[in-house]
């Protein structure tokens, strides 16, 4: 116990800014094993950009307590995925080869790819998370419960969409210069075990207390974004980095939004 314990920590110090035990340290050991709680790092995020939310909400509109959540959430996680995501899109924007690719995205320089899909990724955020809560609040009765499931879910799901990409494929960078570099070593049943157990369960909540069953397609999409996603990525440059990852984290979070909306208005 005091070994998942630390294990837990780890994962929480390396994915979030939360501050956690002074005895708990970037090990390579526990970082590689810490995958298993990467989408519980999600419930955590999505649970406080919630609270903001719902504190805002009581004399705010709409759509600025979903902005201030979206900032919490940032804040959280000190734009760990935001950063992944800027990234990638300058990489894969402006460079055609490998090597040039993981060069511009190892730079921390953001260019006007990152800088444009960024206010895009936000953008689409911002406006699908509301037209979600939007629908709650008139048509449901358990409408808090269930924004507060949708939030989690929407940070669950896209981590464990993120984080599968290990499972599958190789890491693309050949030397050790990645702070990413340790989780992609290697993995047994217990993440995969644990990454799946912990991405899932938020939507199977959602979808048992809205008494849509149809909720759990929103899976489909999602991992079919991961599937492309990860297939891209094998392409280009062989495999995957932590950009990538947190690239992915972005995009599937948007699209599971996306993805339930749809659902809930045409099936």
């Amino acid at each position: 116990m005091k070994k998942e314990l630390h294990i837990f920590f780890t994962c929480l110090m390396f994915y979030t800014r939360i501050p956690c035990p002074k005895n708990i340290t970037h090990h390579p050991d526990y970082l590689n094993k810490a995958t298993r709680y990467f989408p519980l790092i999600g419930w955590i995020v999505g649970s406080i950009s919630f609270l903001i939310y719902s504190i805002f909400a009581l004399f705010l509109s709409t759509e600025t307590a979903v902005t201030l959540a979206i900032i919490a959430s940032i804040l959280t996680t000190g734009a760990f995925h935001e950063d992944g995501f800027a990234d990638v899109c300058d990489g894969f924007g402006g460079g055609w080869t490998k090597e040039k690719i993981l060069m511009i995205m190892k730079d921390s320089a953001i260019g006007a790819y990152g800088a444009i899909g960024l206010v895009l990724l936000l953008f689409l955020k911002f406006k699908l998370l509301s037209e979600s809560i939007l629908l709650f609040q008139v048509y449901d009765s358990m409408a808090i419960l269930k924004i507060l499931l949708l939030f989690i879910s929407a940070h669950s799901l896209s981590r464990l969409a993120a984080i599968s990409i290990i499972f599958t494929h190789e890491y693309s960078r050949e030397d050790a210069t990645s702070k990413s570099k340790p989780i992609a070593k290697q993995h047994t049943w217990k993440e995969i075990f644990g990454s799946f157990f912990f991405g899932l369960l938020p939507l199977l909540a959602l979808a048992y207390f809205s008494f849509e069953i149809k909720t759990l397609l929103a899976i489909i999409p999602v991992f079919l974004t991961r599937y492309f996603l990860a297939r891209y990525f094998q392409k280009w440059i062989d495999g995957y980095t932590g950009d990538c990852l947190g690239a992915t984290q972005q995009v599937c979070e948007v699209i599971f939004y996306l993805s339930l909306l749809f659902i809930w208005k045409f099936i």
